[in-house]
């Protein structure tokens, strides 16, 4: 098969929005922007996926105000470094491909030393996952941060993206007020889903209003929580219908919770040694080694692993959908477009290969990702980057790698 009669090779739309192809690369934490802001490193690996061929290419996790900040080398998107993410978007367009960036806020996954302040939340209490303690946001914090969501959407613009990505899932701030397990308000913000809904609304209306049809509006959503006591697959699918109505372009379909199931994103194994060798912290560094596992589950990896999820929400909406979860071959991206979604999204593929759309448009069936997520375990702590480009590992590294990929090969 060539690239002349592969769907992967036809255009894609999403609001205003026309891909060249069905390929994006999705918005997985790069950590190469210190000073939050986009480095040399941040540009020249997007360039390298926008040359390798991708439709888009979406440039992770910028925060909308500095309370959503996670990390030290994370984005966060305001006025003073608009030239400088100008500069990357024009680069991007001079290969053919769409620039997207996107935009969130995490919640209580943040330290006072990151976010500039106690972590904000729907509700008090402690996550244990950060550690840290939690403030419950007052009715003021809450309309402040759904502000700061569309002046980072207007920002975005100025920019020159061609598409914003709203994050609404994996248990970040927007998900926080959506899921039961973050959620114990009883005011208008929290109890059933519908109201647990209310910040995605308010956050999703200052959006559609500063992107004004400029830009291609994707939100980011949980079609499962992943755990019991989260969201299943039924409040996935309304808040899936809730987001349409809200008027997103297009949804991203995915799940999981960075404070309870961070595996089920992702699936696979977690390195502890690997996650664990590049932390500074010595007494977290321990503690995780030692609990690691029971804290961390893991979650068999397949190929497609959301799809059975997708097609369920596929049948009950009809604004284009895009597929990401188990993209590494060019039969599985096909069958997906032939289910009926608009495009895949891809990124330990792209990690791997960041000219992976090339390869299939030259014939290769599959990228060569091995799925040791020696990438997850490290990009927290350090760059992203898979071993595979790397010639220093440690030998404990090593042999923690191989033995994963023995375990993923049986």
């Amino acid at each position: 098969m060539t690239q002349i009669n592969s769907k992967i090779f036809t255009p894609a739309h999403i609001g205003p929005l026309t891909l060249r192809n069905r390929t994006i690369r999705s918005a997985a934490f790069e950590n190469m922007c210190p000073g939050h802001r986009p480095s040399k490193m941040l540009a020249d690996y997007h360039l390298s996926v926008a040359n390798g061929g991708v439709g888009m290419t979406t440039i992770a996790y910028a925060s909308v105000n500095q309370s959503g900040l996670s990390f030290d080398n994370q984005l966060w998107i305001r006025p003073e470094i608009v030239g400088e993410l100008r500069q990357l978007t024009d680069a991007i367009h001079q290969t053919g491909a769409k620039a997207a960036i996107q935009l969130g806020h995490c919640g209580n996954m943040s330290h006072r030393s990151t976010a500039g302040r106690t972590p904000i939340s729907a509700s008090s209490g402690f996550n244990m996952y950060s550690p840290t303690f939690v403030h419950g946001m007052d009715e003021d914090e809450i309309r402040q941060v759904a502000a700061d969501f569309g002046t980072a959407v207007k920002l975005a613009i100025d920019a020159g993206f061609d598409c914003v990505e709203i994050h609404a899932g994996h248990g970040y701030l927007i998900s926080q007020f959506l899921s039961p397990y973050t959620n114990h308000r009883r005011d208008r913000w929290g109890g059933d889903l519908d109201k647990r809904m209310n910040f995605m609304r308010l956050c999703m209306e200052q959006v559609m209003r500063a992107a004004g049809g400029q830009v291609a509006v994707v939100a980011k959503t949980n079609m499962r929580d992943g755990f019991k006591g989260g969201n299943d697959i039924a409040e996935g699918i309304s808040i899936a219908q809730e987001l349409e109505q809200l008027g997103a372009d297009a949804l991203v379909l995915s799940g999981g919770f960075v404070s309870r199931a961070p595996m089920y994103v992702m699936r696979g194994e977690m390195p502890i040694r690997t996650m664990t060798h590049y932390m500074d912290c010595w007494w977290l560094k321990y503690g995780v080694r030692m609990f690691g596992k029971m804290m961390i589950k893991n979650e068999p990896y397949s190929d497609l692993y959301f799809l059975d999820d997708a097609l369920q929400v596929r049948r009950n909406v009809k604004l284009p959908l895009i597929y990401v979860g188990g993209c590494v071959s060019r039969q599985g991206i096909e069958h997906v477009l032939d289910c009926g979604f608009e495009a895949v999204q891809m990124a330990r593929a792209l990690l791997n290969e960041p000219d992976f759309v090339n390869r299939m448009a030259a014939g290769e069936e599959r990228c060569g990702c091995t799925h040791s997520n020696y990438c997850i375990a490290r990009m927290y702590s350090l760059e992203m980057a898979c071993h595979k480009h790397l010639t220093d590992l440690p030998p404990c590294l090593t042999r923690e790698i191989e033995r994963i990929e023995r375990r993923n090969a049986k």
